[in-house]
C-alpha cells in the first residue's frame, strides 16, 4: 500500500514542548500535525503551520478543532474527554481511545484498576475532602507517613503532598484525593512501551530517575536502569501487561518504584510522550516521539532498543530568575561529543519551569557519567 504523507490529517491536543518534538518527528516523514493550543507562541506554534488557538479544555473548541481530522493524539491529559468520545461517534480515530483517557485523569479510578486487575501498587484510600482524612488519622485508619496527591488535576509535581509528621498536616490539599502507604524506595523506574496494533507492544529499556525534592519533576534519567535482569524484565513485563489490558494504541509511560525489599509498585501512567522517554532521542533507539507519530499514521513502530548508554538532565528553570531567558554554558558543554541540547522555545523562565533538556550518551558508563557531571554543574538556566 502506497504511503501518502498529504492525505494524513493529524490533530494534537496541546502544544508544548512534547507537541514540539512530535511535529520534529512528523517532519522526518513528511507528516504536518495540526495543533491546538491557546498561543501560537507556545513550543510547537513556533514551528507549524497548522495552528488553531484555542482552549483544549473546553468541548466546543476540541469539536471545532477535530472534526475536520482523521486523527486526534495528545501531549497532556486534561483534555475535553465529552468532545473526544463526540468525535470518535463520528468515526474519528483518537489516540489514546477517550475510555482510557478517562480512567487516566483520575488517580482513584487507576488505583482501583490496579487492583482489580493484579498489578502491583502502593497501599491506598479514597477521600472526598480533608475532614475524612484527618478523621482517618484519628482513627489509625492511615498513618503517617504519606502521600496526598489529588485525583484530578495534578500534572509535573502538582497536587501532590508528602505528609510525614503532624508538622506537615498544613501541606494537605483541598479536594477528592487518594493517600498512599509511603514507598520504601530503593530506586524510581520508567518504562515506555509503544503499541501500533493490537498485537504489537514493545517496551523501551527501563531508565531510573532522580527528582528534585522540591518541585517534584525528574532532574536526572540514566538508561539502562543499574537494576538486575530478573528486575529489569519484571518491569518491563508489568508495563506491557497494563497496555495489553488497557488495549492501548500509542505511548503508555509506566513510572514505577522499585522498593528496597526487591517488590516493584506501579506509581502512574501517562497515554503520551514523557519526560522519562525524551533520551530516545539521542541513544540509538527510535524515538518515543517518532514512535508515537508512527502509531497516529498506522505505521509499524521502530526499534526499542538502544546502543548506548545514556544521562537526560532536565534544564530547569533556577530560583530566584522570572523574565526572559537566558542559558549559560551552552557554549562549553556544546564542545562535547555525545551532548545534545534540547531548547524547548520558552521565551519567559520561572522557577522549576522546564525549558530544556540535555541527553548525553557515551559507549563507556562511566564517561557518560562525567561528561552529565559536567553539563550538570556548568549549564545554568536565567533571566
Amino acid at each position: 500500500m502506497a504511503f501518502t504523507p498529504s492525505s494524513l490529517r493529524i490533530g494534537i491536543l496541546g502544544a508544548g514542548q512534547l507537541g514540539k518534538m512530535l511535529a520534529q518527528e512528523a517532519s522526518k516523514l513528511d507528516i504536518e500535525l495540526h495543533f491546538l493550543d491557546k498561543s501560537k507562541d507556545y513550543p510547537a506554534g513556533k514551528i507549524s503551520r497548522f495552528f488553531t488557538e484555542g482552549d483544549f479544555k473546553l468541548y466546543n473548541d476540541v469539536l471545532q478543532f477535530g472534526k475536520d481530522l482523521d486523527v486526534i493524539g495528545i501531549e497532556i491529559e486534561e483534555v475535553n474527554i465529552d468532545a473526544l468520545f463526540e468525535l470518535k461517534n463520528m468515526g474519528k480515530t483518537i489516540i489514546p481511545d477517550p475510555e482510557i483517557l478517562k480512567l487516566i485523569q483520575d488517580k482513584g479510578l487507576q488505583k482501583v484498576f490496579y487492583i482489580k486487575n493484579g498489578i502491583p501498587t502502593a497501599p491506598f484510600w479514597i477521600f472526598d475532602n480533608l475532614q475524612s482524612i484527618h478523621k482517618a488519622l484519628e482513627s489509625n485508619e492511615i498513618s503517617f507517613p504519606f502521600v496526598q496527591k489529588l485525583r484530578i488535576g495534578g500534572y509535573d509535581g502538582r497536587g501532590v503532598t508528602i505528609v510525614k509528621t503532624k508538622d506537615d498536616l498544613g501541606k494537605l490539599l483541598e479536594g477528592p484525593s487518594i493517600v498512599e502507604k509511603m514507598a520504601d524506595i530503593h530506586k524510581e523506574l520508567s518504562v515506555i512501551c509503544i503499541s501500533t496494533s493490537t498485537t504489537e507492544r514493545l517496551a523501551y529499556e527501563v531508565v531510573e530517575m532522580e527528582f528534585n525534592s522540591d518541585s517534584n519533576l525528574v532532574e536526572y534519567l540514566l538508561s539502562p536502569a543499574q537494576i538486575s535482569l530478573g528486575t529489569k524484565e519484571q518491569a518491563q513485563q508489568i508495563a506491557l501487561e497494563i497496555c495489553k489490558l488497557l488495549e492501548i494504541q500509542g505511548l503508555l509511560a509506566v513510572e514505577m518504584f522499585l522498593n528496597k525489599d526487591g517488590s516493584i509498585w506501579v506509581n502512574e501512567i501517562a497515554p503520551r510522550p514523557h519526560n522519562s522517554g525524551h533520551h530516545t532521542l539521542d541513544n540509538g533507539s527510535c524515538s518515543q516521539f517518532a514512535n508515537q507519530v508512527r502509531a497516529l499514521a498506522k505505521l509499524p513502530a521502530g526499534q526499542v532498543e538502544s546502543d548506548k548508554f545514556a544521562i537526560m538532565i532536565n534544564l530547569i528553570g533556577q530560583e530566584g530568575y522570572i523574565g526572559p531567558v537566558k542559558y549559560i554554558g551552552i557554549e562549553d558543554c556544546s564542545k562535547i561529543t555525545g551532548v545534545n541540547i534540547h531548547l524547548y522555545g520558552k521565551s519567559e523562565t520561572r522557577p522549576h519551569r522546564k525549558m530544556g533538556h540535555v541527553c548525553i550518551t557515551d559507549l563507556n558508563l562511566d564517561k557518560c557519567k562525567e561528561k552529565a557531571n559536567f553539563v550538570r554543574q556548568t549549564i545554568l538556566v536565567i533571566s
